[in-house]
Formats: C-alpha cells, sequence, structure tokens
C-alpha cells in the first residue's frame, strides 16, 4: 500500500511540474517582448518617409493629352481613341495618383490608379480602378537607375474564364512632356503580345 501511496505522490508531482510550465510558456507567449520603442520609432520613419524612388515619379505628374491604341488580337487592327488624365501627387509625395477620361469600345471611359514605391519591399507598387471593371488591378516593378524606365507585372481578372490573367507594363519616358506606357497581355495560344500602347504629352 504504501508503495502504491509513493507511486500516486511521485505521479502528482509530476503533473504539477508539467503544468506549472505549460503555464509558464503560455504566460511567455503572451507577453511579447519589449522592443526599443526608439529603434521602432526610426523603422517606421525609414519606412513611411518618401526617398529617392519616389522622385523618380515626378515625370508623370501633371495634366496630359492621351492617344491610346488596342489590339484586341495579335494581328488585328488597332483601336484608336484619346482621352486626358489628371495626376498628381497624394498623400504628401508618397503616391501619383492619376485620373483618365477617355473612351474605349465607343463607349465612356474613366480610371483612377496610383503608383509608388513600398519602402519595406524594395519595389514600386501600382493600383488601377476603372468603371470597365469591378476588380482592381495591382503590379509590381522596378526602375533604372535614371528612371527613364520602368517595368511592371501583375494580374488581372478575365471576365470570359473568371481567372486571373498575368500582364506586363513598361512606362517610358521620353523628356519632361512626353511619355509611354506599353502592356502586354497573353493571346489565346498563351503567347504574350502587345496589347496596348498610351503616349502621354503634357498641356501646354
Amino acid at each position: 500500500m504504501k508503495t502504491h501511496i509513493s507511486r500516486m505522490l511521485v505521479f502528482t508531482f509530476v503533473v504539477l511540474v508539467a503544468a506549472g510550465a505549460i503555464a509558464d510558456d503560455k504566460k511567455s507567449a503572451k507577453t511579447p517582448p519589449q522592443m526599443d520603442e526608439k529603434a521602432m520609432m526610426e523603422a517606421w520613419m525609414k519606412a513611411a518617409t518618401p526617398g529617392e524612388a519616389h522622385k523618380k515619379l515626378e515625370p508623370f505628374v501633371g495634366s496630359w493629352n492621351v492617344q491610346v491604341k488596342n489590339w484586341m488580337a495579335p494581328g488585328a487592327p488597332a483601336d484608336e481613341t484619346s482621352g486626358t488624365s489628371e495626376n498628381e501627387w497624394a498623400l504628401g509625395g508618397r503616391y501619383v495618383q492619376e485620373h483618365f477620361n477617355g473612351t474605349f469600345m465607343q463607349q465612356p471611359y474613366e480610371g483612377i490608379g496610383f503608383v509608388g514605391y513600398d519602402n519595406i519591399k524594395k519595389t514600386y507598387v501600382s493600383t488601377w480602378m476603372d468603371n470597365m471593371s469591378t476588380a482592381m488591378m495591382m503590379t509590381t516593378g522596378s526602375a533604372g537607375e535614371n528612371g527613364k524606365m520602368m517595368n511592371f507585372k501583375g494580374t488581372m481578372d478575365d471576365p470570359m474564364s473568371g481567372k486571373a490573367m498575368k500582364f506586363e507594363e513598361k512606362l517610358t519616358v521620353t523628356d519632361n512632356d512626353h511619355h509611354m506606357m506599353e502592356m502586354w497581355s497573353p493571346a489565346p495560344d498563351g503567347k504574350m503580345y502587345k496589347s496596348m500602347e498610351i503616349t502621354y504629352s503634357r498641356k501646354q
């Protein structure tokens, strides 16, 4: 009997020790380590402050006359339209906002986009929304050292298949008063082809 009681006491002791260890682990998990407040604030400000990468977006700011060419398929004739674009800095120089007005497929077309630079991910980011879709286009990209050329890749929802479709864009700055956006999309065979070209000329 004494042996049985001794075993029960040992078992109880082990259970209590284990329970205490688990409680300590849970307490540690709920209490995150203290962070250096100064270092945290410095990191936050570094991530939030516009820098040299943002300055490369300056050539896109202004009022523009726009010429658009669309190719619905490889080798098809271009559908040519015109429009206007008002581009301005937003949120303290962190993003350039574009407000485009024109036509597409003989219908009034309006679009709003933002482009900026993510200091944390070290990449350019852009979004596009328009009245021809309820889906938002998102891309990421990079710029050359002189900022005269920027390349983006992203996906958009294909209304025919309902699936995400890859596309690529290239922005080329000719001078302070002219730049171009080119877009490549997949053809029915999956190969990328040039589907859009937009030229911007600064309003005088």
